[in-house]
């Protein structure tokens, strides 16, 4: 496959629709290749997705440039140098920062720690979930999207009645990196995280002036806290709660709607979760397996490095293609199939790896499990609408349903 030919099938609607045919293209044919003249390589098999991995001295996760379709027809760069610097945070961020990033926010979101929240969450999942049997439609619109979207509210100390705003936030965190949109919409995007920024940064101001007042801190005032002893700079605290609100919205907002949607397509594995509820964890990992939020992330080429016999340049850029390496036929049997046997279910790079293991993987399972138990409970059955198709938002780099009409059989 050539750069060229890259650059056409990446942009191509019906590769951003479904990239599983395309992903398994690269990997045969052109597991590091760059595309068009972007700079940007895509890298493709488990294996090599993998050796980057491990590059961390070579490859650095500040997000320095964005792909994006020219008007032409002809991909091109969006160059964030300088752009970027204000939300370099967690995962965008390289260590010493990185390390002291997730130190700051990592108890808060442990798994013990997120567990207390399990009854809050369950009653707003049951309350949604119940709402949205008894009237059908989407499925999106009415649990997937805004549940993630109040849960992370709640752990930050946002009011819930901003939880509309804080919803469309969330979903459109990552639309600048979704590379097929107009400078028009460019525009648009910026004006709304400008928005996005300044109210948390009102709530965060707050927060500093408040937080040692509380007895039960919100992840804000903990970043409050946090800036105000030195533990990093408050640019950055505040850069961490913007990146809280949008990717714990939308990434666990996409896996919800992407396993609901793998569930209303098989009737069996219904009647086998509702019988078997312990299963819930496990399919829902080959879900998060089969169908990432994230289809990529970027590294920028910090000095030229070799990956599977392409050079990087440096200054160039890679995309990690967590979607292809988790159905690498190298690295899974049957890797398209829904497995709910496989011996390590876990065993996939939707959260990442390494030092940038995803920080809040124990919350988006929590979520993720409470409303698919939610929903199993509260249905016999539950079926895709034909009448309507599921749909998934038009981007290279997120995989997330736009909307999901489903037919529901109420068990109450």
């Amino acid at each position: 496959m050539t750069p060229r030919e890259a650059a056409q099938l990446l942009f191509d609607p019906t590769v951003i629709e479904d990239p599983t045919a395309f992903h398994a293209l690269l990997r045969a044919k052109a597991p590091v290749v760059q595309v068009g003249a972007s700079g940007v390589f895509l890298i493709s098999t488990g294996a090599l997705v993998e050796q980057a991995l491990e590059s961390t001295d070579a490859l650095s996760s500040r997000l320095t440039g964005l792909l994006v379709a020219g008007a032409d027809g002809e991909p091109g760069l969006f160059d964030m140098t300088g752009v970027g610097d204000s939300t370099d945070v967690l995962a965008t961020a390289d260590d010493p920062e990185h390390a002291a990033h997730r130190r700051v926010v990592q108890p808060a979101l442990a798994a013990g720690s997120v567990a207390t929240l399990e009854p809050w969450i369950r009653a707003r999942a049951r309350e949604r979930t119940r709402a949205f049997v008894q009237r059908g439609g989407d499925y999106v619109a009415a649990v997937s999207d805004p549940l993630p979207s109040e849960v992370i509210s709640r752990l930050l100390g946002l009011p819930r009645a901003d939880l509309a705003r804080i919803q469309r936030w969330a979903m459109q965190g990552s639309a600048m990196l979704a590379g097929v949109i107009s400078h028009a919409e460019l525009r648009v995007l910026a004006r709304v995280a400008a928005e996005h920024a300044a109210y948390l940064a009102q709530h965060f101001a707050s927060a500093r002036n408040d937080a040692a007042l509380r007895s039960e801190a919100p992840l804000l005032d903990v970043l409050a806290r946090a800036a105000q002893r030195g533990q990093m700079q408050e640019r950055a605290a505040l850069g961490i709660a913007v990146i809280l609100v949008g990717a714990g919205g939308e990434s666990t907002a996409a896996w919800i709607g992407n396993a609901t949607r793998l569930l209303a397509e098989r009737p069996a594995l219904q009647h086998e979760l509702r019988a078997r509820p312990e299963l819930v964890p496990v399919f829902l990992e080959e879900a998060l397996r089969l169908e990432p939020p994230f289809k990529f992330h970027y590294r920028h080429v910090a000095r030229a490095t070799e990956i599977g016999g392409v050079v990087l340049p440096a200054g160039s850029r890679a995309a990690l293609l967590w979607a292809s390496a988790n159905r690498d036929e190298a690295v899974y049997d049957r890797p398209n199939e829904l497995d709910l046997t496989r011996a390590h279910p876990r065993d996939h790079l939707s959260f990442g790896r390494g030092v940038h293991f995803c920080v809040g993987a124990a919350l988006a399972r929590l979520e993720a499990r409470i409303a698919l138990e939610e929903l199993l409970a509260a249905t016999r059955s539950i079926a895709l609408d034909p009448s309507a198709p599921p749909r998934h938002v038009r981007s290279i780099f997120v995989r997330r349903l736009a909307h999901l009409q489903l037919r529901a059989e109420a068990s109450f």
